[in-house]
């Protein structure tokens, strides 16, 4: 990514926080208290085209931590289920078929090779990144996802569906809560 060009107004602390707030990762390293501030302020010198020294950085880092709230989790409560021989389709093609998510034209219908993962209880859009990421980290490739009200739904590959139940479960204990 090439450097930005900076905002005159903005000075060097603010831009500092502006790139932490982009990059969750840094942001959970800082409230977890477990950031190498040498090492993330000359990587964010470099990827977010900050421009400043990096000890100016880190100790804008440093700064910026001591107003975060600290890292923390929360459990879910909820019920995980895997439903198998699902598919995710055109909308243009549903007929009769009672879709388990529909975003946009796609839905996922009962009909298809794949596995839906369905998680009901006290879910929200924090619990379905907690769960997307770890998935990730798994290297479970999600061919769909969402939630809405009290259900979320994600989709994977039929043979990656016993694992992503337990990723699923073991995510939802420990949520990300965001306070800041």
């Amino acid at each position: 990514m090439p450097p930005r060009a900076a905002d005159p107004a903005m000075s060097l602390a603010a831009e500092t926080r502006e790139a932490a707030r982009a990059r969750p990762f840094v942001l959970d390293a800082l409230r977890a208290g477990v950031l190498n501030h040498s090492a993330a302020a000359a990587w964010l010198a470099d990827e977010a085209g900050l421009d400043g020294d990096p000890d100016a950085i880190a100790t804008a880092l440093r700064r910026f931590r001591e107003e975060l709230s600290d890292y923390a989790t929360a459990d879910r409560a909820a019920s995980v289920s895997m439903r198998s021989g699902v598919g995710v389709v055109d909308g243009d093609s549903l007929e009769d078929a009672d879709p388990l998510l529909r975003v946009g034209g796609a839905a996922v219908v009962p009909e298809g090779r794949d596995t839906a993962i369905l998680a009901t209880g006290t879910v929200d859009a924090a619990a379905l990144a907690a769960v997307l990421r770890r998935l990730a980290a798994a290297d479970v490739a999600v061919e769909a996802a969402g939630v809405a009200g009290e259900t979320l739904v994600v989709v994977v590959g039929r043979r990656d569906g016993a694992i992503a139940v337990r990723i699923a479960e073991a995510s939802l204990a420990v949520v990300p809560s965001q306070e800041d």
